[in-house]
């Protein structure tokens, strides 16, 4: 006769077949790690070139700055680590928390346009509809959504944002500028 917990422990899934779900991290997921790594490391080097201006800016930047340099740097571990572990969600959760945060901050971020919003807001609403989407997806457990609705955010709303935040003369890259004298 099995006892009370035996019983209990047949009816859990195993962990190791949980865990990644049948997908190994491809090539994709490790060009976005090193993608979104090189993009925290130029954010890390234009913030040093400008540290002198930072007392011009209001906080609402740096709250913005912080959470997309922690987002950048979790893009990695959630790409590459094994997925529906308790640190998988964990990190998730981190992660999209901050990224809900980061587009409501960017909304108090209107510096152009006298004070109104311009079309980089978009990409707060693209943000808040693709954490939606991330989160539903992961509760309903399909994962292949997940994994899109992931991608979607990293490349549309970190990578290519990013990249363009160093060109056409922005803060940024002014900043990139006096790094690299």
């Amino acid at each position: 006769m099995a006892t009370q917990a035996e019983a209990d422990t047949a009816s859990k899934p195993n962990m190791k077949e949980r865990q990644l779900w049948g997908y190994k991290p491809s090539w994709f997921d490790y060009l976005l790690s090193v993608l979104s790594v090189a993009l925290v490391a130029a954010v890390a080097l234009a913030v040093w070139g400008g540290w002198e201006q930072m007392s011009l800016f209001p906080a609402t930047y740096f709250v913005h700055f912080g959470t997309i340099i922690l987002m950048l740097a979790l893009n990695p571990f959630i790409l590459l680590c094994e997925k529906g572990t308790p640190r998988h969600r964990l990190i998730g959760k981190i992660w999209l928390v901050t990224m809900i945060v980061t587009a409501a901050v960017s909304l108090l971020i209107r510096d152009i346009n006298d004070g109104g919003f311009s079309p980089i807001h978009i990409l707060s609403i693209f943000a808040f509809y693709g954490s939606w989407r991330i989160y539903s997806s992961a509760r309903k457990g399909d994962h292949k959504s997940h994994r899109r609705h992931v991608y979607t955010l990293i490349i549309g709303a970190l990578l290519i944002a990013g990249f363009f935040t160093f060109q056409f003369d922005r803060l940024f890259d002014r900043w990139l500028g006096m790094a690299l004298g």
